[in-house]
């Protein structure tokens, strides 16, 4: 039987005399999408970033399809790694289909297999053919995100890292992309660990949720599981934020 794709055995990350990380003992398997949720400073995004090398643990190790992220090349694990972030970081002085194919270029795909590749991508993030010419600029906020999402995908990764990458759009924007990626993700057969602040977000689009609670996991399994048998009260009412919400929203509208 195949081991998880992704493992964290005992990290831990320290910025001055707070513990990002303490001791995480975390294992993803292929297909699972993982939602990281909890507060600020709770140590979520030093948990992703670990994933791909942008954070490096002062202690403990990260294996990705059983390969120590501290001992691989960074540029090679980070090409077989799909990044999105808020920020989406499109370069501006590139086309959309530039953007698309940086990394397919420096995998050294011929352009015809690049340009199909970005014509297949731009179908599947529901992008028309016509942005492949334009500039970044000239997008708007949820096409620059889709166009990112499409970045990420174009040298085929297994697996999926997403730090808040809806959090500044507006709400019907953020509601269609997140349901948009979701069907990506099962049908390209994807591993997606994902960063959110929204729990209506993570318990819509996860099968798993990851609790962090300062640096350390609080509460993992499906929101389901989760709601049915929190103990930690922090945990509890983490969790029942969306429930809460929209008893606040039928009272307020009367339904």
């Amino acid at each position: 039987m195949a081991g998880p794709l992704i493992e964290l055995e005992a990290v831990g990350k320290r910025y001055g005399t707070h513990a990002a990380l303490d001791g995480v003992n975390l294992a993803v398997g292929a297909g699972e999408f993982v939602a990281l949720v909890g507060g600020s400073g709770s140590g979520k995004t030093t948990l992703l970033k670990t994933i791909n090398g942008l954070v490096a643990p002062d202690v403990g190790q990260v294996r990705v399809a059983g390969d120590d992220v501290g001992a691989a090349e960074p540029h090679r694990l980070r090409r077989r790694i799909g990044y999105v972030f808020q920020e989406v970081g499109l370069f501006p002085h590139m086309s959309v289909a530039e953007n698309i194919a940086v990394t397919p270029s420096l995998l050294g795909w011929d352009k015809a297999r690049a340009a199909a590749r970005v014509e297949t991508l731009l179908e599947l993030v529901d992008l028309p053919p016509a942005v492949a010419d334009r500039a970044p600029a000239e997008l708007s906020g949820g096409q620059r995100q889709r166009v990112g999402v499409a970045r990420a995908l174009a040298a085929e990764p297994a697996l999926m890292l997403m730090d808040e990458p809806y959090g500044a759009l507006d709400p019907l924007t953020r509601d269609a992309l997140g349901a948009d990626y979701r069907r990506l993700h099962d049908r390209l057969g994807l591993t997606t660990v994902m960063v959110t602040h929204d729990m209506a977000e993570a318990v819509l689009l996860a099968d798993r949720l990851v609790v962090l609670a300062s640096g350390r996991i609080a509460a993992d399994g499906s929101p389901a599981d989760l709601l049915a048998d929190a103990a930690d009260p922090e945990v509890r009412a983490l969790l029942e934020a969306p429930r809460r919400q929209a008893a606040r929203l039928a009272e307020r509208f009367g339904a």
